[in-house]
């Protein structure tokens, strides 16, 4: 616990002294639409190596508004998003988890410069129905997200996304992903 308190009192004061007027994630705007595409990786990691890409994808839609956190830039979101499987690999059936999601989360710059910034995020939400892999409609999100800013309204994103049920139920293999977004503020 001490070590868990120590780490985030030092991101606290880190990122604090990267905090800046404009927000990384959309600079002066207030409002930013975002459209991600996604790898899925067969991993119950919370951060997952991508060596096991499975035939299961990810389409998402983020609308966002910029906000802090503790004074450290960030953003809210509601994402919509929808999960694609073909076929069987690793034993599993991935055609069973083509599902729509709904979930709120907030993005919160790690580290950023004047066009980029590194963030984690964190959010909650539901899928349209429960399965096997996750074992409840109820989903958690975590999310790694390195972003650059190519002009005042658009911008780019790589990202690792990890959604699982967060041990409320008896299965808990997770969904995982790696992929590529873009972003427009205004």
């Amino acid at each position: 616990m001490k070590k868990i308190a120590l780490f985030l009192g030092i991101l606290f004061c880190y990122t604090s002294a990267f905090a800046a007027s404009d927000n990384p994630f959309m600079g002066n705007h207030k409002n930013q639409i975002a459209l991600n595409i996604g790898q899925g990786v067969n991993s119950g990691f919370l951060i997952p190596p991508p060596t096991q890409l499975v035939p299961f994808y990810l389409t998402h839609f983020q609308y966002s508004q910029p906000t802090t956190f503790f004074k450290v830039p960030a953003r809210q979101s509601i994402n919509i998003s929808q999960t694609l499987g073909f076929g069987q690999k690793y034993g599993w059936d991935w055609d069973k988890y083509t599902i729509p999601m709904i979930f709120l989360s907030e993005d919160i710059a790690i580290a950023h410069g004047e066009n980029w910034y590194f963030s984690t995020g964190i959010g909650m939400g539901l899928q349209a129905q429960q399965n096997e892999r996750l074992g409840a409609k109820l989903l958690f999100q975590f999310k790694l997200i390195g972003g650059y800013r190519i002009t005042d309204n658009w911008g780019i994103e790589v990202f690792m996304q990890h959604f699982s049920n967060a041990n409320t139920a008896q299965a808990n293999y997770s969904y995982a992903f790696y992929g590529l977004g873009v972003t427009y503020s205004f």
